[in-house]
């Protein structure tokens, strides 16, 4: 990861910047650079990943204009070779340094055409203007927010907490210009339904999301993947272990009580042999990470506050351990294949409204979580099912073929690799939440702790403070406090709290855990 910021307008200074990019050192602890180019200032703070040379240090430039880029662009090398046919040369072996001579080429055409998971801010100088953008799902943060006259953009909210009193996610699938979002792709929109039959459904599954591992194995930095033992991690190590001659290195964690998924993540790990850790953590490491997990991830949702505690040990031990500086993991396949909540979908035209919905809010929720937990480890995230070119497919699929009418929830997934990638009962196996499957015990000790610090009075008394999102138990009115103490009045960052979709029947929970639903079953045991 790195962090990107750009004061876009007179009025700023260096000064300003500086200070706000202190607060994300740890997303780029390599490099550090801010320029004044007169009509605004660009910083950047660099985790060195594609490229590893001091030329491959951002702001670029190329005869006036600039970019900064968070991002890893997807077969940048063949791109290069056609912008070096055109006369353009290169300094580095970074792949954000194409950005520039695509901009000159296609201008802001230029974003659908890019295979990436990317957020830059680009100043050209021949129309004096600032140009930012961002993936078409979200994967690499930046939010923006206004400083008098002045736009400002940063890779995190808490980058520009000093300088804007109001701070808002940047779209995903957008470009900035002339004071206008303009979006360049919906990755929701589907221009035709896919109705093939199952097996040439399931094969197409497979190779896309094949190919989007692979892809994200390219590093010139060391890679390493998150293994939890449910569906989604385990087909990603499983399609890398294929793909790779040396083991690969997987990771999992655990609550020292009641981990549930630590042995599956072994069996999957002994299957297909890679070199494996596992983390062993306590109540009290919980409950004392709570408030800087928080002021982290720059939210108050419970399912990503839950989901985030053991992925941020994890990956400081990961840090702080190994050499490690890329991370592979399995978030978005619930937003495409369906969750637990989604079995009580009434309809198929339901069950796709829903799966639009999460997508297109992905980055505030599960895609948030990775890249923060993540990056404040000096990490890098990528996430393979989050490949466009498998989420657009995905998305297109018959919303019938995907609801659970197999008795299996993701079937579709669960068919698509079938065969050697791994044991038949883990492929095969109920679905557990991230936040239980690391130990039942660990959400039970986070909503004893918020009992503790309210009386039922102060309770109903200070939830009221809050007319955004209103907390709704004494658990949400503590991370609701925890945020407002490092982001003030900022919660419309968030939309509203993640959980099912209460016009369904079944789904009418308060709890965001899939254990409060009556098809829980067998998952997490």
């Amino acid at each position: 990861m790195c962090t990107i910021m750009g004061y876009c307008g007179k009025g700023g200074s260096i000064q300003q910047v500086s200070e706000g990019l202190s607060a994300t050192v740890s997303r780029g602890p390599d490099d550090e650079r801010i320029i004044d180019i007169k009509e605004g200032i660009l910083g950047f703070q660099r985790l060195s990943i594609m490229g590893l040379t001091p030329e491959g240090m951002q702001p670029f430039e190329l005869d006036g204009d600039y970019v900064v880029c968070n991002g890893e662009i997807y077969g940048f090398r063949k791109l290069r070779e056609e912008l070096i046919s055109r006369g353009y040369s290169f300094r580095s072996g970074s792949d954000c340094e194409i950005l520039l001579p695509m901009y000159r080429e296609y201008g802001t055409d230029m974003f659908a055409m890019l295979d990436a998971e990317f957020a830059c801010i680009i100043y050209d100088h021949e129309q004096n203007t600032f140009i930012a953008a961002r993936d078409p799902i979200g994967i690499r943060p930046l939010y923006y927010g206004y400083n008098g006259d002045s736009i400002v953009f940063a890779s995190e909210a808490k980058n520009l907490v000093k300088i804007c009193k109001k701070i808002m996610p940047f779209p995903p699938g957008h470009y900035y210009k002339d004071g206008q979002f303009h979006c360049y792709c919906d990755i929701t929109a589907v221009d035709k339904v896919v109705h093939y039959d199952i097996g040439t459904v399931c094969r197409n599954i497979h190779d896309k999301l094949t190919a989007g591992v692979e892809k994200r194995l390219d590093s010139d930095a060391k890679v390493g993947f998150l293994l939890s033992g449910g569906l989604d991690s385990s087909l990603v190590c499983a399609i890398a272990q294929k793909r790779s001659s040396q083991p690969i290195r997987t990771f999992a964690i655990g609550m020292n009580t009641d981990a549930i998924d630590l042995k599956y993540a072994k069996q999957v790990a002994d299957y297909i042999g890679s070199e494996h850790t596992e983390v062993i953590i306590t109540k009290d490491d919980v409950i004392s990470a709570l408030d800087e997990v928080i002021r982290l991830l720059g939210t108050y949702d419970i399912t990503t506050i839950r989901a985030s505690m053991g992925m941020y040990l994890l990956c400081k031990t990961i840090h702080e351990e190994t050499d490690i500086r890329v991370l592979l993991t399995g978030e978005i396949s619930d937003e495409l294949f369906g969750y637990k909540y989604t079995d009580f979908a009434p309809s198929a035209e339901a069950f796709q409204q829903e799966s639009v919905k999460r997508v297109r809010e992905l980055h505030m929720y599960d895609v948030l979580r990775a890249d923060r937990c993540i990056s404040v480890n000096s990490l890098e995230a990528r996430v393979p099912f989050g490949d466009l070119d498998f989420v657009k497919y995905v998305m297109s699929i018959d919303p019938e073929m995907k609801l659970n009418k197999y008795n299996k929830g993701k079937y579709l997934l669960r068919r698509a690799f079938e065969g050697d990638y791994l044991p038949h009962d883990i492929l095969y196996r109920e679905k557990a939440a991230f936040s239980d499957a690391v130990g039942h015990s660990m959400v039970d000790y986070l909503k004893e702790y918020a009992e503790g610090c309210y009386s039922d009075e102060e309770y109903e008394l200070r939830r009221t403070n809050y007319t955004h999102a209103q907390p709704f138990t004494k658990e949400s009115l503590l991370y609701r406090e925890i945020f407002e103490k490092y982001y003030p009045g900022n919660s419309e960052m968030v939309a509203d709290f993640w959980m099912p979709n209460k016009e369904w029947e079944g789904c009418n929970v308060n709890d965001p855990s899939a254990r409060v639903l009556s098809n829980y079953g067998e998952s997490g045991k």
